[in-house]
């Protein structure tokens, strides 16, 4: 990820032959990029009311051919990632945001362009400063402090030991510490920190074994997954859980921990024995030895203190100061600036791209969640069309989630259950009393918030994804088949657990 770290080159050589890779590619990439702007294009042009969505207008027509284009060059990895977020933000300024075209804005019955449906363009602009950027970046930089002055060296001495040499151990002890400070640290923090201290187990490993893929993947299974075990673990639980206050079932952080555990760490457990028969490790054990000696001086205990407080403040800044995670995350980034651990350097050396691919789906959620009051958001339309009064409540539950898996998996967590909540906590109660043989409202509810926690298909379904994927060592088609499994497999044990169990 960052050139000071151990097994930079390592990594270098990996991107190296992945280019060579794409680049015999080419021809095949040509048509199927060919291809699939002919479709976003069709899509674009089609008569409206082909869709059969009531409200739908010629601007949110083009959202859709975009995000269609987004999905396929992502999925097929057509071109890399965050060039495909480049484009589809370059296009989306140039044709759906108030600084389009003039001859693509819409006109009124007189004949005048208007700004209705338009996305502003500094919304769209802006996710490339979104908070969630600047907490991917304030992880980036904890973790370089962390291996600048070898902490993250004494740091996986002291969390592996526990865990013994044998590979598939070392494995589910990545797992498992990966997921307790998910509980109660951003995934994203969570998720650099974590790989800083993976760095020094992948160099040990052979170069042509599957157990480096079980390893990276690691990070975003146990950092998604870790986050439902508390109320404050991940945005969607705050989300579910504030609309649930709202409507007077409220649930308290030890109910939501005390149910919520068992379920993750049966799914964790699951996750781990996928990953070992996916990706089998080519050695019986691992023989750790994590080298270098931590430098007492100046350097190391500002390291120490900011990582200590900016641990604090993630899981405590809120309650007791009222301080947003986000904010939280500039503080190791001041830091280390001022006390010149941070240089010009490291900042030039920061995966940039991941940056840009992330917030390339930012730039998509802001398109279809925004709404001028004159014209509805495009999602809400979406969800609204779906004729829920002619499905059973249990039925209503699993279309809800999976619609919500849909939606997270190519846009932000907190923007698929920010839309869904209000729209389905409407639905719950349209439902009535029929709902309470399957849980009831919270049951409906917080399966959005495991619904959305539980995608992780590709690298910009969530930040642990994108981090875990900038190490190289992760293809797609990798990260899609385990992430296909684990939705799969969480959102039946999550259903089956809020209809079974209860809240």
């Amino acid at each position: 990820m960052f050139k000071n770290f151990p097994g930079y080159k390592l990594l270098e050589k990996i991107q190296k032959n992945k280019s060579h890779k794409r680049e015999r590619k080419f021809p095949l990439n040509a048509i199927k990029f060919l291809f699939i702007v002919t479709l976003s294009l069709v899509v674009a042009l089609l008569p409206t009311d082909t869709f059969g969505i009531e409200g739908l207008t010629v601007v949110h027509q083009r959202i859709i051919a975009l995000f269609i284009f987004a999905a396929l060059m992502w999925l097929t990895e057509t071109m890399p990632s965050w060039v495909t977020s480049m484009v589809v933000v370059t296009v989306m300024l140039f044709t759906v945001s108030t600084s389009a075209f003039s001859f693509l804005r819409p006109v009124n019955e007189a004949g005048e362009i208007v700004a209705d449906g338009l996305v502003p363009f500094k919304s769209i602009m802006a996710c490339f400063a979104n908070p969630t950027i600047m907490l991917f970046i304030g992880g980036f930089v904890l973790a370089i402090g962390l291996t600048k002055v070898k902490l993250d060296v004494v740091l996986a001495r002291v969390l592996l030991k526990p865990f013994g040499t044998r590979s598939e151990i070392v494995l589910l002890g990545f797992i498992l510490v990966t997921a307790i400070f998910s509980a109660f640290v951003s995934n994203t923090a969570t998720a650099a920190m974590m790989l800083a201290f993976l760095t020094p187990v992948l160099r040990s490993l052979p170069a042509d074994g599957k157990g480096r893929i079980a390893l990276a993947l690691a990070i975003p299974v146990g950092a998604n997954l870790g986050g439902m075990i508390t109320p404050i673990g991940t945005p969607p639980n705050m989300i579910a859980l504030d609309y649930l206050s709202s409507q007077g079932m409220g649930i308290s952080f030890v109910d939501w921990t005390l149910r919520m555990a068992p379920f993750v760490i049966l799914l964790l457990i699951l996750a781990w024995l996928l990953l070992r028969i996916l990706f089998p490790f080519k050695q019986k054990n691992i023989k750790i030895e994590i080298e270098g000696d931590v430098k007492w001086n100046y350097h190391t205990w500002s390291v120490i203190v900011a990582f200590a407080v900016t641990i604090f403040m993630w899981m405590f800044g809120t309650d007791l100061w009222g301080l947003d995670t986000n904010v939280v995350a500039m503080l190791p980034i001041a830091i280390f600036c001022a006390t010149g651990i941070l240089t010009r350097r490291d900042l030039e050396e920061i995966n940039w791209s991941v940056l840009w691919m992330v917030a390339g789906g930012f730039a998509l959620g802001v398109a279809l969640n925004y709404t001028d009051g004159t014209s509805p958001a495009l999602s809400k339309l979406i969800v609204e069309s779906v004729p829920f009064d002619e499905f059973s409540p249990l039925m209503v539950m699993i279309i809800a989630g999976v619609i919500c898996f849909g939606f997270s998996n190519f846009i932000s967590h907190s923007a698929a259950t920010s839309l869904l909540v209000p729209v389905l906590g409407v639905v719950a109660g349209g439902l009535g009393s029929s709902l309470d043989e399957f849980g009831g409202p919270q049951a409906m509810l917080i399966g959005i918030a495991i619904a959305s926690s539980v995608s992780m298909i590709l690298p910009i379904s969530t930040p642990p994804n994108a981090i875990a994927h900038s190490t190289g060592f992760i293809k797609q088609k990798d990260m899609m088949l385990v992430g296909i499994i684990i939705g799969i497999l969480g959102l039946v044990l999550g259903y089956g657990m809020l209809i079974f169990i209860g809240f």
